[in-house]
């Protein structure tokens, strides 16, 4: 993979600016933008970035800072679908619990955000109380949006919980978006400054990077990330007009300005800092952009993979119409084509030819690898196994799992199990390569080529299993899929 930005200068420049902030108070609540832990959108779009670099340097910073999470209470009752994991909100919260645990951060609290007693909202309270953590809760605050006067008032912000913190530095973070972040941090400063406490507020930022033209790849890579909350990028009027300066923001930031400046001139009682949202943030990511024709290409790749997942999220029943055409959009507009997505041609030609859904892989060479779902492994599997053969420069015909290993696990699957499908899925033929690998030379060489598919790009003629989506995502190949099953069973991929 091409790098194109550095993530070191990153943080360093990112860990001056926080700290700066922090500076200025006794204390700053810090809401973090964006995911605090596997920021696998940014490390796609800026070749370099590490997608635990904000964990690690909240780990610098773990003497001063502590951490609470949001959920609002109405994601964890739908169900919400943290879309890169696959996973649903409030099982990202244990997930995103467990990573901070790893890494000696402290966590304050978990936040459920516009609780009103949700079922689903009251069980994940429990679930976590009973595994020792501190979960609070906070309702609708009366008068928001328009009544500032209500808003920061004992009937406002003041009916909520005070979370009582120790250190300078407290992040408020969220599995996703609209989690109640920022309402979080106005309810905690009003508290704050009834209390006589200097403290302030501040955004940490990745996307969209103030200091890129608008219509910059990363910048409508943001907007495509971001198509199910129909955000989108805009000039900085504010800071534009106070400073002579084109920045660019996204239209929820700036239309909320003027609200949140009220709001927090009203509870410090005299004017804020801040001129405009970009002023709020501490976002140095485009500083360490030090090639920009790389980022821009890993930036119109990502935006076509967005494409791809919002029109099969669409087909899974589980996304919008809207947000499937603006994806499509935000190519058209960029002049972008499923074209440049080697990967997508040929496994839609092998597709046609062998009559069988095809996944096509394409090395960091450039040559492209296929394989087609056969009964007995899906294409996803093949795929993966014609990859690391070549990579270990294994002959086509030599034959890595020994059928006994294979049988074995069709008994498992059939007669203990009381599995119907007969294919094997990515998952069960990587266990039985690794098995092989123990007494076979050349299995064990392409065993020790997985590790090189990370950031290679492949494309599948259909949705992929649920488990063969995993498994791609955990060796880090980033796969797009066409909109469409490659039967009709209903009870497809669980």
């Amino acid at each position: 993979m091409k790098i194109g930005f550095d993530s070191e200068k990153y943080l360093e420049e990112q860990s001056r600016y926080i700290m700066e902030r922090v500076n200025q108070y006794d204390k700053l609540y810090l809401e973090f933008g964006g995911k605090l832990v596997g920021d696998y959108h940014a490390m796609r779009v800026l070749p370099g970035f590490d997608p635990d670099g904000k964990v690690k340097l909240l780990y610098k910073l773990k003497e001063q800072a502590e951490i609470i999470i949001c959920v609002y209470a109405g994601d964890i009752e739908q169900n919400k679908v943290r879309g890169d994991y696959g996973i649903t909100y409030d099982r990202d919260v244990f997930r995103l619990i467990d990573d901070l645990r790893h890494w000696d951060l402290q966590i304050n609290s978990v936040l459920i955000t516009r609780y009103t007693g949700q079922p689903a909202a009251t069980q994940f309270k429990n679930k976590l109380e009973r595994r020792g953590l501190t979960v609070h809760t906070h309702g609708h605050t009366e008068g928001y949006p328009m009544d500032v006067d209500t808003i920061v008032s004992e009937a406002g912000y003041g009916k909520n919980y005070f979370i009582e913190t120790t250190k300078p530095l407290v992040v408020v973070t969220a599995p996703g978006a609209s989690s109640g972040k920022l309402a979080t941090c106005l309810s905690q400063l009003y508290h704050e400054t009834q209390k006589g406490n200097n403290a302030g507020y501040a955004k940490f930022e990745t996307f969209p990077v103030w200091n890129l033209p608008l219509k910059h790849p990363v910048n409508v890579a943001y907007e495509s990330a971001t198509a199910d909350l129909e955000d989108v990028n805009m000039i900085d009027p504010y800071h534009l007009e106070k400073y002579g300066e084109t920045t660019v923001n996204y239209n929820r930031d700036i239309e909320a300005f003027p609200l949140l400046r009220r709001i927090l001139t009203k509870i410090n009682g005299s004017d804020i800092p801040y001129c405009s949202p970009t002023d709020m943030g501490v976002n140095r990511a485009g500083f360490a952009i030090i090639d920009d024709e790389v980022v821009k290409e890993a930036a119109r790749q990502e935006i076509i993979r967005r494409y791809y997942s919002l029109q099969c999220d669409y087909k899974k029943g589980i996304g919008t119409l809207e947000a499937a055409q603006r994806g499509k959009y935000l190519m058209d507009e960029l002049g972008i084509s499923i074209d440049e997505r080697r990967s997508v041609k040929v496994a839609l030609e092998k597709s046609e030819e062998k009559g069988s859904h095809v996944v096509a892989l394409e090395l960091e060479d450039g040559r492209i690898i296929t394989g087609k779902q056969t009964r007995n492994m899906t294409g996803a599997a093949a795929c993966i196994l014609n990859s690391v053969k070549i990579l270990a420069n294994i002959p086509d015909e030599m034959h890595l799992l020994p059928p006994v290993i294979l049988q074995t696990i069709h008994k498992l699957n059939h007669e203990i199990l009381s599995h119907h499908d007969e294919v094997l899925d990515t998952k069960e033929v990587l266990i039985a390569l690794s098995i092989s690998a123990v007494t076979n030379p050349s299995a064990e060489a392409a065993f020790k080529q997985l590790v090189n598919l990370r950031n290679l790009q492949a494309h599948s003629t259909s949705i992929l299993v649920n488990i063969d989506e995993e498994i791609f995502r955990s060796l880090g190949v980033i796969i797009t899929s066409e909109p469409e099953y490659p039967d009709d069973r209903l009870y497809y991929g669980l």
